[in-house]
């Protein structure tokens, strides 16, 4: 194996993190042990990375679309979804939140691992801090997907965001709340200096 690749295990699956492309941690498992797919849903991984949550989603949805804006992100995760034997449920789109996604094109379910960490404009940003810089307040994805994903989301349709309470948990609440939707945080992981929350949004 390159030695730029590292290999990751999670429960029976195996996936090859590229270069450049974020290697899942705390907030990727703590997403995927509380994600809730229903047989034949239709999903949205958003910034897939590798595609853990693609993956993982792929087992009980219809299909999954994966996207990202990092084009290594995009490689990879084709890479891992024909590792783990799913590359015929998964469709892999690169753009930025939803420039991918079609004006008509709606999810029973989105899911996104957004980039949460406050980011000062002088710090150095390459592909790889595109996963976690958000901006001066950690916001500046977060707030943007907020507004759009109601647009993308059918009836009864469920939203799972993943943030750090550096960028301001509350915020993120009243803001799904503001657009109409249920809710809730629904897991939360304490690391380090922060702690890690799942937040979901029911339409």
């Amino acid at each position: 194996m390159n030695s730029q690749i590292k290999r990751i295990f999670f429960d029976d699956y195996v996936f090859d993190v590229f270069e450049s492309v974020y290697n899942p941690t705390e907030d990727s498992f703590l997403l995927v042990q509380n994600l809730t797919i229903k047989k034949d849903d239709l999903v949205l991984d958003m910034g897939t990375g590798c595609g853990i949550q693609a993956v993982l989603a792929s087992q009980k949805a219809r299909k999954v679309v994966a996207t990202d804006i990092n084009p290594n992100a995009v490689r990879c995760a084709v890479h891992n979804a024909a590792l783990n034997k799913v590359a015929d449920k998964i469709e892999v789109r690169q753009g930025s939140l939803f420039e991918p996604v079609k004006t008509d094109e709606k999810f029973d379910v989105i899911v996104f691992n957004a980039p949460y960490l406050p980011s000062e404009a002088w710090e150095k940003h390459d592909l790889a801090s595109l996963a976690w810089a958000g901006g001066e307040s950690g916001r500046g994805i977060i707030d943007r997907f907020i507004v759009e994903a109601p647009m993308h989301l059918k009836t009864n349709g469920r939203i799972f965001l993943v943030q750090s309470t550096l960028a301001d948990v509350e915020q993120s609440l009243r803001m799904f709340a503001e657009q109409g939707l249920d809710v809730k945080v629904v897991a939360e992981s304490k690391v380090a200096f922060e702690t890690i929350v799942v937040i979901e949004a029911r339409r």
